[in-house]
């Protein structure tokens, strides 16, 4: 049943008596730090769409490209600070018992410390070996690494066994992580499923709303402006997740 759209009072209460609550993160929840979509760089890079650079086929013929792109996006984050939607989902996650589940690769939440962070698209700030790890190849090559330096040599290479090494992000037309797609789906068993800066539409992370719909959680939405999913939630905030977030906190204080 559908409740007060639109109310913070409302969602304020549910987050209040929720014994489990996962919230789904989207750009939006970035936007306030300075993160442009990945479809909107600029530069260059507006001559490309994501779909043409965004894939094992563009990196395969074309890497220091696909590198190129990857380093705008690198540089902008590295300049970026978490925000006050960031901030709040953090104190939530350590303070409640809460679990969020991201789309966004920037790394922002785990800056303004979240915890048990599950990070569905994987990160900017990891890389990964291109090599097929197996009884020939090079032992441990399937971990990825972390490398925060801004910029990178172009190329970069593993550094174990010196093969080409490829942003650690998932691409169109792979599969999401095994592991991280397990545990976002364990967080459905949720009292309050939250989907904040995202239509949460594209799928596999729109089911994870219906799952948790399904699953009996009340559900709720915080976006900039209304979206197809917008009707199907139980309770649909409207405005920037730097501001109402603060606000919820506000309201849970009293």
């Amino acid at each position: 049943m559908r409740e007060e759209a639109g109310s913070l009072s409302a969602l304020a209460g549910h987050i209040a008596r929720a014994a489990r609550m996962t919230v789904l993160t989207g750009a939006g929840v970035s936007a306030a730090s300075g993160i442009p979509t990945f479809r909107g760089v600029g530069g260059l890079w507006r001559q490309y769409r994501a779909e043409d650079l965004a894939t094992p086929d563009a990196f395969r013929r074309d890497p220091r490209l696909v590198w190129e792109w990857y380093e705008s996006r690198r540089a902008i984050v590295a300049g970026a600070q978490p925000n006050d939607a960031h901030r709040v989902l953090a104190d939530w996650s350590r303070q409640r018992r809460c679990t969020v589940i991201t789309q966004n690769v920037d790394d922002l939440h785990l800056r303004a410390g979240t915890a048990r962070l599950i990070r569905l698209h994987g990160s900017l700030w990891e890389l990964r070996c291109t090599s097929r790890p197996g009884p020939s190849g090079p032992d441990g090559c399937a971990e990825p690494w972390r490398d925060e330096r801004v910029p990178l040599d172009l190329p970069p290479q593993c550094p174990r066994c010196h093969a080409l090494a490829r942003p650690g992000v998932v691409w169109f037309g792979e599969a999401l992580g095994e592991r991280e797609m397990a545990a976002a789906a364990e967080a459905t068993r949720c009292d309050l499923f939250i989907a904040i800066g995202t239509s949460a539409l594209v799928y596999p992370a729109a089911g994870l709303l219906q799952e948790a719909r399904r699953a009996g959680a009340i559900t709720a939405e915080i976006n900039a402006e209304a979206t197809p999913a917008s009707a199907s939630v139980d309770i649909a905030l409207t405005g920037a997740a730097e501001q109402l977030l603060p606000q919820l906190n506000l309201l849970l204080a009293r």
